[in-house]
């Protein structure tokens, strides 16, 4: 590739041309819509996993147990792909249901895939910090009255997603690199860019180099946001000087 074409390319790698998102504007809205809703999700199913009733427990076991144990690409091709084959789908294609349209974007259908496999690692962290979250701050909370529930709401959830940020920015960080799976499903995300820029070009090393840079720059960034988290919300854990 000519120093003409890589400048040519830069914009899709970025933000997009003609009005539609591409590159990293799409990468990002990615992981940003997935990842909040998967970790509102997890903390929901953590809950239910620690504090529910028995049935709802084993059932968020199994969900938690269904999309870690499976390839999150296989996830995404049962979303996109293989929800179009029933008939039951199809018809309401034809009768235009809003709700079975969504399944025709790949946009919706990646970010259902990332959302429900990030709830479903997220939720196995949450619950870990949950059921193991210090008896001596529960107990201090209930010496002034607390009851269960306002105990799990201020002490508690709080808590244990304040020590689960370690862990929860390994997860983030895997997020963002799964979204490179979207350009298996026609979107243009980052790894999009460079799969079409590469068919054009017949020349992968400077296409993909320049994703791969996109990549470490966005992990550099996201790494440090989750660094300062941990200055300011994890203070209290680390040893006071003499």
């Amino acid at each position: 590739m000519t120093l003409d074409e890589i400048l040519r390319a830069l914009p899709s790698y970025l933000w997009g041309e003609g009005g539609q998102w591409s590159g990293l504007a799409l990468t990002a809205k990615l992981f940003l819509v997935s990842g909040g809703l998967g970790m509102l999700l997890a903390v929901l199913l953590a809950l239910l996993r620690v504090y529910g009733p028995a049935p709802l427990r084993w059932a968020v076991a199994a969900f938690s147990y269904f999309f870690r144990g499976t390839p999150l690409f296989m996830q995404l091709m049962l979303i996109y792909y293989g929800v179009s084959q029933f008939s039951w789908v199809i018809e309401g294609w034809q009768a235009e249901d809003p709700f079975w349209l969504l399944f025709r974007d790949a946009t919706f259908c990646a970010i259902l895939a990332y959302v429900l496999n990030t709830a479903a690692y997220a939720q196995e962290i949450l619950s870990g910090a949950l059921a193991g979250y210090p008896r001596e701050e529960i107990m201090a909370a209930e010496a002034f009255g607390m009851s269960r529930a306002r105990v799990i709401r201020r002490i508690v959830l709080p808590g244990a997603l304040r020590r689960s940020i370690p862990v929860l920015s390994n997860e983030m960080v895997f997020l963002l690199h799964a979204t490179a799976l979207s350009s298996t499903v026609t979107l243009l995300d980052v790894t999009g860019v460079a799969r079409a820029l590469y068919a054009a070009t017949y020349a992968p090393f400077f296409p993909f180099l320049m994703a791969a840079a996109i990549y470490l720059g966005c992990t550099f960034a996201l790494l440090a946001g989750f660094r300062q988290a941990e200055r300011r919300w994890l203070k209290f854990l680390r040893p006071r000087s003499a």
